[in-house]
């Protein structure tokens, strides 16, 4: 009797800014239950998390981003007020360069492939060959925050507008199963309740309010009675970014569903909280923990040796 082929297990990993480091924490609980994917593909800030697994670096990034503090995050951001983007994102670029190795990702032990979308038609563009590094800088290039990546003779950005969970990338790289995490799923309206209830300013929004052009937090001199929430430019532009990604997840989903779906509740974080990666790789721990059973529902009882104990490295 022939032996039965082991299902081919993909993993989409969405976009969501610093909520993203809760991808770090899904990977842990597939890990330790010895389920590794061998298809992995990211969107934005899902593509970064999915390059270091797969290129073997997942514990490399981890340990930087549980070190990430306020100032060490403002100081990875190269500002700029002249071309297309507040961020150039060359000092991003060139420090994952200089501390995680930069490969093809033909080299890369775990196939991967990243989303971005072309500025030009709003194409959906699969990356897949070429330098890893440039593939995720393109994905993460959010509109009017970073500038646009040049690619080929194409100008990339963020692939949250086109696709935000890369479940349909993970199908055409042949995953017979795919696990997806969404980021975005609870997050219309409840940043901007949490902006009420707080009013702490972001990272960027501390920075742009030191600037003479006033771009920050601006407080109106309303009276202290009315309860409308002051916004600086980076709440706007972080709930309408919430409230296009979900709308586009759930039309994406319907068409293209995923096998499991891992929703973590990060809502909290605003969308440069990159500092808080403690908070958001411990709540992706959870949420994957609750669906593990049903991943290895899905699985099957594996023959031995079909189920690896730990993911592929160096």
């Amino acid at each position: 009797m022939p032996t039965p082929r082991r299902p081919k297990i993909g993993l989409a990993l969405g976009s969501g800014s610093a909520r993203g480091w809760s991808h770090i924490g899904v990977l842990r609980v597939l890990e330790r239950a010895g389920i590794v994917p061998d298809v992995v593909c990211g969107t934005s800030i899902g593509a970064l998390v999915g390059a270091a697994y797969a290129a073997g670096q997942l514990d490399r990034l981890e340990d930087w981003v549980r070190g990430l503090s306020w100032q060490s995050v403002m100081g990875l951001l190269d500002f700029t007020t002249l071309a297309g983007g507040l961020i150039q994102g060359e000092r991003l670029l060139a420090f994952f360069r200089r501390h995680f190795e930069d490969r093809a990702f033909a080299d890369l032990p775990v196939q991967f492939g990243a989303v971005a979308t072309e500025l030009a038609n709003g194409r959906e563009v699969w990356l897949r060959e070429g330098s890893v590094v440039d593939a995720v800088r393109a994905s993460m290039a959010l509109p009017g925050l970073f500038t646009p990546a040049q690619m080929d003779g194409r100008l990339l950005v963020d692939g949250g507008l086109v696709n935000p969970v890369p479940v349909s990338l993970c199908r055409a790289m042949g995953a017979d199963i795919v696990i997806a995490v969404d980021l975005n799923w609870d997050l219309i309206g409840r940043h901007l309740e949490m902006e009420a209830r707080e009013q702490s300013p972001g990272v960027l929004a501390s920075w742009l309010g030191r600037l003479p052009l006033g771009l920050g937090r601006v407080r109106s001199g309303a009276p202290r009675e009315v309860a409308t929430p002051t916004l600086s430019m980076f709440d706007v532009l972080g709930v309408s970014l919430n409230i296009m990604q979900v709308r586009i997840t759930r039309s994406r989903l319907a068409g293209e569903p995923a096998d499991v779906m891992v929703r973590p509740r990060l809502a909290q974080l605003a969308l440069m909280d990159f500092h808080r990666g403690a908070l958001a790789i411990a709540e992706g721990e959870r949420v994957a923990g609750e669906v593990l059973r049903e991943i290895e529902s899905l699985l099957g009882p594996l023959q031995p040796g079909m189920r690896e104990l730990t993911p592929p490295r160096e």
